[in-house]
């Protein structure tokens, strides 16, 4: 028996030893919170550049993150609404449809606006708000809806920004909270068809915490002004109406609830930012959002900097200070997100919808292009050509539409089609001209530009004619803008944290079409016929037991 013994607890200690030599991924829980977080006009750069400088969120997210530093977009229209779009889908615009912020409509010849339905209503919280929105637009199904669809309707969704296309977009059709802040009224909104929990809850937050009690506020700079790089005053900036090109910035005290200008100026102000957080906190709470099994999911964007950018640009102390703000409320965020859920339930990831140019006016190599003598030019060869007529229906940035049976004509009459790329190639700030006929088959060329040009084109919605910019041109009135195939448009941050990250620096070459399905795959589950691809050498390996629809 002794012996017997002896030998049975040696065995076991082999046992032991072996399995510690091996170890088996261990079962990592399914995260019961997924948190989508996009800053809007966020170039990579800002990271590098002004990064010393954060001590909260931002820094948090750096330090303790999967941080991908090679990000980019691959597409061309690098804008809010396909960004988001792209974010929440894992698709690129070629097919999910959303080309731009707006895009010209053959059929109605007008302007549709990516969020645009004329079916739709919405509810204003505290005046009423005109319009609707919706994402029918959208031709592919975002994470949030994937996910209801896998787990059930108990499955909450929340969405929340600045601006509609933001919030609408990165909930999909799954919302049962989707709130953006209409500046023509100063108050937020949401569709109409939020659940009634969630209206309720919103008219007891716009009460609580009215917009108005910033009214009188004025915009400091949180630091000494000798901590901020470049100059305070740079040429080009392009203020709102009320504000000078120098801090300290006032919100003006004329905010009684119809005062359009003050909530314009309090939506550029990191007080809007600090505004979403506290939305973001209170609805964490409010929805027991992560509270349950199968898990929610939290869309949030902050829209300000992109505001602040396109009125100063990236290198001003505007842009700077809003940063610096950011990180604080980022910090603030993600320390209820740990109290509340607990930072081993859920999985976050940062990104941005787009970067930004300079201003034009700060580079000597840089310059403006112009949509009307694009305009003219072709009007000018086709009138010689052709005779006399309107053949250029819409320019919508990089977008070029005739008038219906224009460019059938021309694909026939190939002399002339030759002659109008070539004025147009002539037109200062013009680098390359695509057609829509030659689109569909360069999106997997190897010319990068091309097929940017071509990862953006969607039938029917895109222009007959893409047109790049050179690069540092833009073709905006405002100081500074975005919606180009160059580095300071396309690459932006992406960083995870939380349940199941692995965190160091990564140098692959990703994009955020590659979030929707590395947060799936997080959860369990399949989101197959994405563009993007699970970033499995941020993942902690681990055995899940697979989740798939019923």
């Amino acid at each position: 028996m002794p012996r017997r013994r002896s030998f049975s607890a040696l065995l076991l200690a082999l046992v032991t030893l072996l399995a510690a030599a091996d170890p088996q991924p261990a079962a990592l829980a399914r995260p019961r919170l997924v948190v989508v977080v996009v800053v809007d006009q966020m170039r990579s750069s800002y990271l590098t550049e002004y990064g010393s400088q954060w001590s909260a969120g931002l820094r948090r997210l750096m330090q303790e993150g999967a941080w991908f530093t090679e990000a980019a977009y691959p597409y061309m229209n690098t804008v809010t609404c396909a960004g988001h779009a792209t974010i929440a889908t894992g698709t690129f615009p070629c097919r999910h449809g959303i080309v731009s912020n707006e895009w010209w409509d053959r059929q109605s010849r007008r302007d549709v606006v990516c969020t645009q339905d004329e079916s739709a209503s919405a509810i204003g919280y505290g005046q009423p708000v005109a319009g609707g929105h919706s994402v029918r637009w959208l031709q592919q199904t975002t994470l949030a809806e994937h996910m209801r669809s896998v787990f059930g309707p108990e499955v909450r969704v929340a969405a929340l920004s600045l601006k509609t296309r933001s919030a609408m977009m990165l909930a999909g059709r799954a919302g049962d909270l989707v709130v953006w802040f209409d500046t023509s009224q100063g108050v937020w909104a949401s569709p109409a068809t939020n659940p009634a929990r969630s209206v309720e809850f919103l008219r007891a937050f716009a009460q609580a915490h009215p917009i108005t009690a910033d009214c009188g506020r004025v915009w400091q700079r949180l630091l000494p002004a000798e901590q901020y790089r470049y100059a305070d005053d740079l040429p080009g900036e392009r203020p709102v109406y009320g504000w000078s090109a120098t801090f300290p910035h006032p919100l003006g005290d004329e905010c009684d609830g119809s005062a359009a200008a003050f909530f314009e100026r309090w939506s550029r102000s990191p007080y809007a930012d600090r505004a979403l957080v506290r939305l973001a906190i209170t609805a964490v709470d409010a929805l027991r959002l992560g509270q349950q099994d199968p898990p929610d999911l939290l869309g949030l964007s902050f829209s300000t900097l992109d505001l602040v950018g396109h009125s100063f640009g990236p290198r001003s102390h505007e842009v700077q200070d809003v940063l610096l703000h950011l990180d604080r409320s980022l910090g603030e965020l993600l320390a209820h997100l740990d109290r509340a859920v607990g930072r081993q339930h859920y999985v976050l990831a940062f990104t941005a919808d787009h970067g930004v140019s300079e201003v034009p006016e700060q580079n000597a190599s840089s310059g403006r292009l112009s949509a009307s003598q694009v305009m003219r030019e072709v009007e000018r060869v086709l009138d010689q050509r052709w005779g006399e007529a309107d053949y250029v229906a819409r320019i919508r940035y990089t977008d070029l539409y005739f008038h219906p049976g224009v460019f059938e004509r021309l694909q026939q009459d190939r002399e002339t089609l030759a002659a109008v790329l070539t004025a147009l190639r002539a037109v200062p700030g013009v680098a390359r001209v695509f057609r829509r006929d030659e689109l569909s088959a360069l999106r997997a060329s190897d010319d990068r530009e091309a097929r940017a040009a071509a990862l953006s084109y969607f039938p029917g919605r895109s222009g007959d004619l893409m047109i790049l910019p050179q690069p540092g041109w833009v073709a905006s009135s405002l100081a500074a803008t975005h919606g180009t195939s160059h580095d300071y448009d396309a690459r932006v941050p992406l960083i995870l944290l939380g349940a199941g990250v692995r965190s160091g620096r990564y140098t692959q070459g990703v994009s955020p079409a590659d979030i929707a399905p590395t947060l799936a795959h997080l959860l369990g589950i399949d989101f197959p016929d994405r563009d993007g691809r699970v970033l499995r050498e941020a993942l902690l390996p681990a055995e899940r037991p697979a989740v798939r629809p019923d």
